[in-house]
């Protein structure tokens, strides 16, 4: 990819944190951007237009400053839901990401 994703909202950052892949349990990390960056087109206008969301993309580093530990995830009912969209969505050749 060619951008590092960011947000600032807890529920987006708690959604890329429990469906990021991988196997460790899902973290949140607080980040300040070293450059400029820009709304994330993925989400923003396409899906939740003037960026509810608050989220971001930017070809420069962020430094993290710390992890947020006390926060709560979606239900498992919430999780399967929205992994089994995605999972559609892929299936349909929908899931692009533009990076």
């Amino acid at each position: 990819m060619n951008n590092i994703y960011f947000t600032a909202t807890l529920d987006a950052a708690a959604w890329g944190a429990e469906l990021a892949v991988g196997d460790g349990p899902p973290r949140i990390y607080l980040v300040e951007p070293l450059g400029e960056f820009e709304d994330d087109p993925n989400v923003t206008d396409k899906r939740f237009p003037g960026n509810p969301t608050r989220s971001y993309r930017s070809r420069h580093p962020l430094r993290g400053v710390g992890e947020l530990t006390d926060w709560s995830g979606h239900s498992p009912e919430q999780l399967r839901t929205i992994r089994d969209n995605l999972a559609r969505l892929a299936a349909a050749g929908a899931a692009h990401i533009e990076d």
